[in-house]
């Protein structure tokens, strides 16, 4: 089986050891956010994903500022059609492209939390705001990819007029830095199919996940095209089953049933099926939370989005990634509470078992792989 593209994440919402409480919390800031970045960036990790919405920071400001404090993380960035013109998108991705020397992965996010986007300003429905990111995107990808010549690019749509739109200054990556995507309504898995480069999916059960991405892959095998595939997921892993699960209860552990009931009532009022799939794998009850074998929503009780978990020792989370690989999934988009210490607990753990990560044991001009014993004897290096 080939080797999965892993991801972390930066925690630009907040950190700590336990969901629902200031208990454990560690202030994000940027000493903390550079950490992370660096400590991925040197584990291995192919990228790390920002967060977007108002309870978060600026995904573009904060993935801008760890350019230069790392070498080949590359960051999925988030671009909010209808939220920007397609001509400032535009300009951002190209201009990140090329100062991080092709390190952009572009996340589309058409928004899922009505009142949130009306604050902003955008004031439409589901239906409408599928179709401002198809017509979005078809600028966004027709301008960087230098269409219309030197005359600029011309369209002219329901919801997006552009005359003459031109990118002076092209991107690295060609046409353009990758497009990634979820959604799990009708009108998401058609822009997928049609227009996107990697469709993810949040850490749903596997039978319902091969639904979603068979769906998909019909769906762009009409349009002649293929898509490829991830998923979004936390971890708690540790080295035994017995440990990981405990880790589990005791992220939970501050949760009282009224923040339980305030986070899934707010979650309702929400017209993103992603975000309903996710409330209806456990209905906000404490009791009925491993969802599959070793597949655990206690995350979604509280937090919006991704609201699953892996949980196990190194060996049942790496079997339980290579059945979401079995599906078609290449990329794993991680996270863990808290995440400086989770990126290297699951690096160290699960890398090997995945053919990820460096070598260890053997000792080489940068040193013996762990700590030196008595002056010279070097560690041994464990058996597979």
């Amino acid at each position: 089986m080939s080797t999965p593209n892993v991801f972390w994440f930066l925690p630009t919402h907040g950190d700590s050891r336990y969901l629902g409480t200031t208990k454990g919390a560690r202030t994000v800031d940027a000493d903390y956010l550079r950490q992370i970045a660096v400590a991925a960036d040197t584990l291995g990790y192919e990228g790390v994903l920002l967060p977007t919405g108002r309870s978060c920071e600026d995904p573009w400001i904060s993935a801008a500022s760890l350019i230069g404090a790392t070498k080949r993380l590359k960051f999925l960035v988030a671009i909010r059609p209808g939220l920007s013109t397609p001509g400032l998108a535009v300009r951002q991705a190209a201009t990140f492209d090329r100062l991080s020397n092709g390190r952009l992965l572009i996340n589309v996010v058409t928004g899922g939390d009505q009142g949130e986007l009306e604050a902003d300003g955008l004031f439409a429905d589901h239906t409408k705001r599928y179709e401002i990111s198809d017509e979005f995107i078809r600028v966004w990808r027709a301008s960087l990819a230098g269409e219309g010549g030197a005359a600029g690019y011309d369209f002219e749509g329901k919801h997006i007029q552009v005359k003459g739109a031109k990118t002076l200054y092209p991107p690295v990556q060609k046409p353009h830095p990758p497009l990634y995507f979820g959604g799990s309504s009708e009108p998401a898995h058609e822009l997928a199919a049609e227009q996107m480069d990697v469709y993810l999916t949040w850490g749903e059960p596997p039978a319902a996940v091969a639904e979603k991405l068979d769906d998909i892959r019909a769906r762009a095998a009409k349009r002649g095209r293929t898509v490829k595939f991830g998923i979004r997921l936390h971890v708690i892993v540790r080295e035994t089953n017995e440990e990981a699960w405990r880790a589990a209860d005791e992220l939970i552990s501050h949760l009282d049933d009224d923040i339980i009931a305030k986070a899934q009532a707010a979650f309702a009022k929400m017209d993103s099926v992603g975000q309903q799939r996710m409330a209806a794998l456990h209905g906000g009850r404490r009791d009925k939370l491993e969802v599959s074998p070793n597949l655990w929503a206690g995350v979604g009780l509280v937090r919006g989005g991704a609201g699953t978990a892996l949980v196990g020792d190194p060996e049942t989370v790496a079997a339980r990634m290579r059945e979401y690989q079995d599906l078609g999934i290449e990329t794993f988009i991680l996270s863990g509470y808290p995440h400086l210490e989770e990126s290297y607990r699951f690096a160290e753990l699960v890398f090997p078992l995945l053919g990820k990560g460096k070598e260890s044991g053997e000792q080489s001009i940068t040193g013996p792989f762990g700590e030196m014993m008595a002056s010279d004897i070097v560690p041994k290096k464990k058996a597979a």
